[in-house]
């Protein structure tokens, strides 16, 4: 069939430019889906939930860091507004909104700092608020992340899964899945574990069946989570004679601020040393090596202060050492006033509340895998050696890039925070020290002077209790998966160091 001898309809449609009419049967083509959302605009809650779902699902999808800070923001704003309800309070007054938005901020990000004796103003339903607060925020931060991310999109991307490694060090990209089973589960294993030991003892201390319950099931999640938050009006002080107790907040604390990786590891190679990670290996050796230092260094320092470790037994005070040196790190729980100790004791526990925890964990600071390299490439630096190693491995330049950068971050926000409330407060350094280190490494240890700030400077310490839960780790997460390629080097020279 030659070109002049095809019908209307098989001959083509575009000649020099100009379209053929379309006959009216034909269908009319729809216009692109982004131009019919603007041209069309879906009403109604049905379209702006899917507007939110659609917004929520990109933030997730681009960068699951940026969405667990916006999702811990959204957290603690929820819990400032339920905390200020008259309800939650004991008197049935509405709690001012920046004691409010302190306490949710500590109870999220597990610190345990307060303005208000939680026993005292909080009443049954703002105590369960806080106990809420809590398991929420110590699930992790890029644990909350990832988990927004399969609750939106149902899985998980390349990318949201190798922040979320970056974060957890997992190891492989593979065990990011199993890892956030690892975090609920663990979690609520070893509250449950601790709340069957508490109770019984709690039952015993108060009386009654139901405050027992109550007092063992909240101690186990601020244990556990290293929040430090007590139901007492004297905190553990009427308690400290009960071996079965402190001890088994201690085991809580402990666990908890191994971290969840760690965890993983244990529960996959028992105590195989040899098939552990090096991950593993750094966080379970140093976080050994600092309660055992500290709580040697905290009973030669207290021994014979009357007011401390002096007015108990041997026995006492050998496990009131053991006790300091665990909660110093993380745990915020305390058996004596923190203003009776020596200069010194303040002095080493600003420095335990420094390095926290392990990483992905429910503790803070700048965590003790950041402490163990910088240790290893000091050691690495003396000796001459041109790498760092450890356990037979090879520790990475970006790795010790981004430990010097937590580092530095936290001693910037530490430094900053602190002339801040000296400012305010016209305190000596001691006290407002204390009172940042305990805010950035989400320890929860208080010296009073957190009672006694003004509302500026309670916004500062609630600035910094959120800076140091999600800084490092997403400042860390950021260094590790950004990477620039140069297209060329500049010539080499070394400046004077030291």
């Amino acid at each position: 069939m030659t070109r002049h001898q095809r019908t209307p309809s098989q001959r083509p449609r575009w000649r020099t430019g100009r379209r053929i009419p379309t006959p009216s049967s034909a269908p009319v083509p729809r216009p692109p889906s982004a131009l019919r959302r603007t041209l069309v605009p879906r009403v109604g809650p049905r379209g702006a939930s899917q507007r939110l779902r659609r917004f929520v699902s990109g933030v997730a999808g681009a960068s699951p860091a940026r969405a667990a800070l916006l999702a811990f923001a959204l957290v603690i704003l929820v819990f400032t507004a339920l905390l200020s309800l008259p309800f939650a309070s004991r008197d049935g007054r509405i709690t001012a909104f920046h004691d409010a938005l302190f306490v949710a901020t500590s109870a999220v990000s597990v610190t345990g700092l307060t303005p208000v004796n939680t026993a005292e103003h909080w009443s049954f339903a703002g105590q369960l608020i806080i106990l809420v607060a809590m398991q929420i925020g110590g699930l992790g931060i890029l644990s909350m992340a990832a988990l927004l991310t399969l609750a939106v999109s149902k899985r998980l991307g390349v990318r949201s899964k190798l922040i979320t490694q970056e974060g957890m060090t997992t190891g492989q990209i593979g065990e990011v899945g199993s890892l956030l089973r690892v975090v609920v589960g663990t979690t609520f294993l070893f509250e449950a574990v601790l709340a069957v030991v508490l109770i019984p003892r709690f039952m015993v201390h108060t009386g009654s069946l139901t405050e027992g319950v109550w007092n063992g099931i909240f101690y186990s999640v601020s244990a556990f989570n290293n929040a430090g938050f007590t139901v007492h009006p004297d905190g553990l002080e009427s308690l400290l004679h009960d071996p079965w107790i402190v001890w088994t907040l201690m085991a809580g604390v402990f666990a908890g601020a191994l971290g969840f990786p760690v965890v993983m590891v244990l529960l996959k190679q028992r105590w195989r040393w040899t098939r552990w990670n090096l991950h593993t290996k750094l966080t379970v050796t140093t976080t050994v090596a600092l309660v055992l230092g500290g709580a040697l260094l905290i009973g030669v320092f207290e021994w014979f202060n009357p007011a401390t470790l002096g007015q108990f037994g041997v026995a006492d005070r050998i496990q009131f050492s053991l006790f300091g040196s665990v909660m110093s790190r993380s745990g915020g729980f305390n058996v004596y006033d923190i203003n009776d100790q020596y200069a010194e004791t303040l002095l080493l526990t600003d420095a335990l509340m420094f390095v926290g925890g392990g990483s992905a964990s429910t503790a803070g600071g700048i965590k003790v895998t950041t402490l163990a390299v910088m240790f290893l490439a000091i050691v690495a630096e003396a000796r001459g050696d041109r790498e760092v190693k450890a356990h037979g491995r090879t520790i990475t330049s970006e790795s010790l890039r981004v430990a010097i950068s937590v580092l530095a971050l936290g001693a910037t926000l530490i430094l900053v925070s602190t002339m801040a409330l000296v400012a305010i407060t016209d305190e000596t350094l001691q006290r407002p020290l204390f009172e940042v280190l305990s805010a950035f490494g989400t320890c929860g240890l208080t010296t009073g002077l957190t009672a006694e700030l003004p509302p500026v400077g309670k916004y500062v310490l609630t600035a910094l209790m959120f800076a140091g839960r999600v800084g490092t780790i997403t400042f860390a997460s950021a260094l590790a998966l950004r990477q620039r390629r140069n297209l060329f080097r500049y010539p080499e020279e070394r400046p004077i160091i030291g």
